[in-house]
């Protein structure tokens, strides 16, 4: 008897329930990638926000120790124009500090580093976002789907939300690692 049930077609009830079992756990596993994903985008958005911020406060503020070096050079040619040793050697120290120390870290030669760093990481956040854009999207057209085939009671709409979540899914581990 159990050939017989076996090639006996099944009935739109048992279709759907058949549907409904599988689609509910692949919806559930779709919005926790969905909610991760979420999670790891509007970091990597804030991560683009701070670093731009603190890349334009480093550069402005080695814009004003340059600004100060050249009015502490512009000092030091006074000073060795009118043969005032003291003050041409504390001032060669001080316009020397503003190109370099590393002892505070806030020469221009440590800031300019520090910024360029800031930009590279910017620049990495950048390159990341649009993939967790497009996972976000593609996890939601996939429940979408998982919806329109319990709905439905259709098979090839299942099987293509799982197509779907498998695309994300590549564009959310894309997003993690740049592999691609």
């Amino acid at each position: 008897m159990s050939a017989i049930q076996e090639s006996k077609p099944l009935s739109r009830s048992e279709r759907e329930a058949h549907i409904k079992d599988r689609a509910g756990w692949v919806i559930t596993v779709l919005a926790a990638l969905l909610a991760i994903n979420t999670l790891m985008g509007g970091s990597n958005s804030s991560r683009i926000l701070n670093n731009t911020i603190d890349a334009n406060n480093t550069w402005a503020f080695y814009q004003a120790k340059s600004i100060k070096q050249t009015l502490a050079e512009m000092a030091h040619d006074d000073a060795v124009r009118v043969g005032d040793r003291k003050k041409s050697s504390d001032l060669k120290a001080k316009i020397d500090r503003y190109e370099s120390d590393p002892a505070t870290g806030e020469g221009k030669r440590e800031l300019m580093a520090k910024a360029k760093q800031l930009e590279v990481s910017r620049a990495d956040a950048k390159h990341r976002s649009p993939w967790y854009t497009y996972a976000g999207s593609l996890f939601q057209i996939a429940i979408v789907l998982l919806t329109a085939s319990i709905l439905a009671v259709n098979m090839h709409l299942f099987w293509a939300s799982i197509a779907v979540g498998i695309l994300g899914s590549v564009s959310m581990t894309e997003a993690i690692w740049l592999w691609i």
